[in-house]
C-alpha cells in the first residue's frame, strides 16, 4: 500500500507543482543516471536519464538529490531525429546520486558541460561510437546556453547545438526520394528555428554568420537536371551571402560554391548551344575564383578555388559526363 502511494506521488508531482518547479534550480547531467524511487540504491528503479538531460532540483538528502528529469518523448522510434526532446516529452520524478550533475553554481560549470559535449560529439564521429552520442552533444550544448547564458561559450554552444540538429535533420531529409526533386519547394526542408535563434541571440557574431550559411541549404535545388535555372539562382544566393557577411568563416566556401556553379554553367550552356552565355559564365566563374583566392588566401577553400580557376582556364569541364 505504501509503495502504491509513493508511486502515485511520483506520477502526480509534475502535474500539481508546475509553478514551483519553474523557480527551481535547473542542472545538466554529464553522466548517465539511474532514477530511484527513494534515496537508496536498493529501492525500485524508475528509469534512466542520459547525458545532457535537464534535471530540476526538488530537494537534497545527504549525497542524493530529488529531481524531476525531462526525458523527452517516449513515442520517437529513432532518437537521432527528435525535433526537440524537451518539448512534449515525458518527465520522471525520483532520486539520483548527487554526482555528475552541473548546476549554475558549479565552479567552471560551463567548461565542464562544454567538455562533456565535445566528448560526446567526438564519440558520435567514431565509426562504432556510442549510440545516441550526437543527440547527447546536442543536448549538452543546449544546456550550457540555458544554464550559463552569460558564459563566453554560450554563443558557440547554442550554435553547435543548432548545427548538430541541422546535420541530423539534413541527413534524414536528403535520404528521401524527394531530395532528388529539381526544385527545393518539392521537398520538406530542415526546421530553421534553432539556427534562427542563434542569429537572433548572437547577432553580428561568427556564430550567427555560420548559422545563416546553413539556412541556404533549404534554398538549394536537388537534381539540376541539366537546367541552368538552378545554378544561376544558387550563384546569386551565395554571392549575396558574401556581400552581406564578408567576415563570416563560411564566406570562402560561399564564394567557391558560387564559382563552381558558374563553372558548371559553362557546359550546361554549351549543350544548349548558347555560346555567349557559356562565355559569360566562364568569365564570371574566373572572377569569382580570383576573388576567393585574393580575398581569403589562408582558407582551404582558397586552394580549391585555385584548382577551379586552373580547370576553367584550361577549358576542362567541371560538370556533366564530358571527358577530354
Amino acid at each position: 500500500m505504501k509503495l502504491t502511494v509513493k508511486l502515485l506521488l511520483v506520477i502526480a508531482l509534475p502535474l500539481v507543482a508546475p509553478s514551483l518547479l519553474s523557480a527551481a534550480e535547473s542542472g545538466a547531467l554529464v553522466r548517465q543516471a539511474v532514477i530511484y524511487l527513494s534515496p537508496d540504491t536498493s529501492s525500485s528503479k524508475l528509469g534512466e536519464a542520459e547525458r545532457g538531460r535537464e534535471v530540476i532540483l526538488l530537494e537534497r538528502s545527504r549525497n542524493w538529490v530529488h529531481v524531476q528529469a525531462l526525458l523527452g518523448s517516449s513515442h520517437v522510434v529513432d532518437p537521432e531525429f527528435v525535433e526537440d526532446e524537451d518539448v512534449g516529452g515525458k518527465t520522471l520524478s525520483g532520486w539520483i546520486l548527487d554526482t555528475g550533475l552541473v548546476w549554475a553554481s558549479t565552479p567552471n560549470g560551463d567548461r565542464i558541460v562544454f567538455g562533456a559535449a565535445v566528448d560526446s560529439e567526438d564519440e558520435a564521429s567514431r565509426r562504432r561510437g556510442r549510440r545516441g552520442a550526437a543527440q547527447e552533444a546536442l543536448r549538452l550544448y543546449r544546456r550550457l546556453y540555458e544554464i550559463f547564458p552569460s558564459s563566453p561559450l554560450a554563443g558557440e554552444s547554442l550554435y553547435r547545438s543548432a548545427d548538430i540538429r541541422w546535420q541530423l535533420e539534413k541527413a534524414d531529409v536528403m535520404s528521401r526520394p524527394s531530395a532528388r526533386e529539381k526544385e527545393s519547394y518539392m521537398r520538406e526542408g530542415m526546421n530553421e528555428d534553432a539556427l534562427k535563434e542563434v542569429i537572433k541571440k548572437f547577432p553580428g557574431t561568427k556564430w550567427a554568420d555560420m548559422a545563416a550559411f546553413h539556412l541556404i541549404d533549404n534554398k538549394l535545388c536537388g537534381d539540376w537536371q541539366g537546367s541552368p535555372k538552378c545554378p544561376e539562382k544558387e550563384t546569386d544566393i551565395y554571392e549575396k551571402y558574401v556581400k552581406e557577411r564578408p567576415q563570416s568563416p563560411s564566406a570562402p566556401e560561399a564564394l567557391y560554391q558560387a564559382a563552381s556553379r558558374q563553372a558548371a554553367l559553362i557546359e550546361i550552356y554549351k549543350v544548349q548551344e548558347e555560346a555567349k552565355k557559356s562565355e559569360d559564365a566562364k568569365k564570371r566563374a574566373l572572377a569569382l575564383a580570383q576573388q576567393l583566392t585574393s580575398q581569403y588566401p589562408q582558407s582551404d577553400w582558397s586552394a580549391r578555388g585555385q584548382m577551379l580557376l586552373f580547370l576553367v582556364q584550361q577549358g576542362v569541364p567541371t560538370y556533366g559526363n564530358a571527358v577530354q
